[in-house]
C-alpha cells in the first residue's frame, strides 16, 4: 500500500476529487493547508498598498490505495490539477505498513 499526498490549488479539488471518482478509487482526506515552494508568496495590492502573502492557500489530499492504483491516481491527480503555472503544486507517495478500519477490525487491502 502507499499513501499518495497531493497539494494542489483549492479550486482544483472539484475537478480532482471527480477524476478520481470515475476511475474508481474511493475515500480520500483533505486539508487545508499554507505553504510555499519555489514562487515564495506572492505580491498583492489591497487599497493601493503592496504587501506580500508570505504563505499561500492550498489543500493537502491524502489517499491510501494499493500499490497497483498509485499511476492512475498520480495520472488522474496531475491532469484534474495542472494549470501550467508555478504553484499548481506537489505530489509526495510513502509506503503504509499496514492500515486497519477501527469499526470492523478490517485490515491493510480490506479497511481501504
Amino acid at each position: 500500500m502507499k499513501k499518495i499526498e497531493a497539494i494542489i490549488r483549492p479550486f482544483k479539488l472539484d475537478e480532482v476529487k471527480i477524476a478520481l471518482v470515475n476511475a474508481g478509487i474511493v475515500g480520500m482526506t483533505v486539508s487545508e493547508v499554507r505553504g510555499f515552494g519555489r514562487q515564495r508568496g506572492q505580491t498583492e495590492r489591497y487599497r493601493g498598498s503592496e504587501y506580500t502573502v508570505e504563505f499561500l492557500q492550498k489543500l493537502k489530499l491524502e489517499i491510501v490505495v494499493e500499490d497497483d492504483q498509485v499511476d492512475l491516481v498520480i495520472d488522474k491527480i496531475m491532469a484534474a490539477a495542472r494549470t501550467g503555472e508555478i504553484g499548481d503544486g506537489k505530489i509526495f507517495i510513502t509506503p503504509i505498513e499496514g492500515a486497519i478500519r477501527i469499526r470492523t477490525g478490517e485490515r491493510d487491502g480490506e479497511a481501504i
